[in-house]
């Protein structure tokens, strides 16, 4: 049997079967019964769950670790956030933005994190958040791979530059174009964005993920606008809708229409739990509601939906850890995706899902696929999505680029001890 540069024995992937993995260079050359190979490294993963890498489809990593810069978002509502983000993006300077990427691109990999789609917004004429995310991408390029969106963050036609930067930014090298029509000032203007977005796409054969109906106003109707602009220029399967919180608000008939569309259109969605429980529903008294949109209605459509992480420690949202599982485990609860079916899914809807949305294709746990996992102090999906646990080992494109050793001071449970002490960070 050839000799591996890392071998991973014993673990237990998120089907359940048990296998070993070899890697050489930066792919899994075998998977199966590797008793005898040698290696360079070996990690055992013996009743571990060995999980391809996590993957965040919606991330702001211009604003990302900013909190309390230049003050706090004191209504703790979007609007606001948004104001804040224009003070902050006056002051912020490139090699900030620089720093604060890479720092939290160092927690990312820490947590098995191995690929970002950001938005990076595009209404400020120096484009210094292009120009820091570009660079940011080209420096952990060997062990994160980071899609950087268009994102015209104050309107593409409610700021007077925006489409111009926009255009710049895409020519620049961002990967993906975006939107944010309910921003705009009129419904109308916001469906001619989506228009003019979708067009330039189309025209670039560029994918698009766009901010849409991030409100609880239920006739924030965009998410038609794209469904429809999707179909008519041919973009199916290459068009994300983040957010489509105005969902959780709609009535039910009008929903009972949208929703084939959105599936007709190949659309995929992208919830972003924590934020959206947090910044929904600050003007409702009671009952309150939590923005998250119609997330198993979709999903029993055949429409794709990703959980996304939105923010950390920035204007809008004041916590997180880079922790795809802390998402999962709030879009579980929040979504009310409580059977044994429902909890695993939202395992994959942190992995597999969300790579596919990001059209990474060569992920996985199988031969051929980049050798990029993680190894968690966890027996299953669901164990790992209850306990979000120790990341024992991340391997990134065939190196070993994080590792913790098992803590042992931990909760005894029926047939499997396991750790439940969890990474905390410096600063936060």
């Amino acid at each position: 049997m050839p000799g591996f540069d890392i071998l991973v024995t014993g673990g237990t992937f998120p089907d359940g079967t048990t296998a070993d993995i070899g890697i050489t260079g930066d792919r899994i050359t075998a998977t199966g019964q590797l008793d005898g190979a040698e290696a360079g490294t070996v990690i055992d993963a013996t009743g571990d769950l060995v999980s391809p890498p996590f993957v965040d489809p919606h991330f702001h990593m211009d604003a990302t670790l900013s909190y309390g810069t230049p003050r706090i978002n004191a209504s703790g509502t979007l609007l606001e956030g948004i104001g804040l983000w224009g003070e902050l993006k006056q002051v912020a300077t490139t090699d900030e933005m620089v720093d604060r990427a890479l720092t939290y691109c160092d927690w990312a990999v820490s947590m098995g994190l191995l690929a970002i789609r950001s938005h990076v917004d595009t209404c400020d004429d120096s484009l210094k958040g292009v120009e820091a995310l570009l660079h940011v991408r080209e420096v952990v390029r060997p062990y994160l791979d980071l899609q950087l969106v268009a994102f015209p963050q104050d309107g593409l036609l409610r700021d007077p530059t925006a489409q111009e930067n926009t255009l710049r930014a895409l020519d620049m090298g961002v990967d993906v174009v975006g939107g944010i029509p309910h921003f705009e000032r009129t419904m109308a203007d916001g469906a001619e964005s989506v228009r003019i977005l979708c067009k330039i796409a189309a025209e670039r054969g560029l994918a698009v993920d766009m901010h849409c109906d991030e409100t609880d106003d239920p006739n924030s109707r965009h998410i038609e606008s794209l469904a429809y602009e999707t179909q008519r220029l041919g973009l199916q399967g290459r068009v994300a809708g983040s957010h489509l919180t105005s969902m959780h608000s709609m009535d039910n008939y009008y929903v009972s229409k949208l929703i084939p569309l959105i599936a007709e259109a190949e659309i995929s969605a992208i919830p972003n739990p924590l934020i959206n429980i947090m910044l929904q529903g600050r003007h409702d008294t009671f009952p309150k509601r939590r923005g998250l949109t119609r997330v198993k209605e979709m999903q029993a459509a055949g429409i794709r939906v990703g959980w996304g992480q939105d923010c950390v420690r920035d204007p809008w949202y004041s916590l997180g850890t880079a922790d795809m599982l802390d998402v999962a485990f709030m879009g579980l609860h929040v979504a009310q995706m409580s059977s044994p079916e429902e909890m695993r899914r939202c395992f994959d809807m942190v992995t597999v899902e969300n790579a596919t949305i990001l059209g990474l294709t060569d992920y996985g746990l199988h031969e051929g696929a980049m050798a990029s996992l993680v190894v968690l102090d966890a027996g299953d999906p669901i164990e790992a999505v209850r306990l979000r646990p120790d990341r024992l080992a991340v391997i990134s494109k065939g190196k070993v680029v994080s590792q913790k050793q098992r803590n042992d001071s931990h909760l005894t449970l029926p047939n499997r001890p396991q750790s439940v002490c969890r990474r905390h960070f410096a600063g936060t």
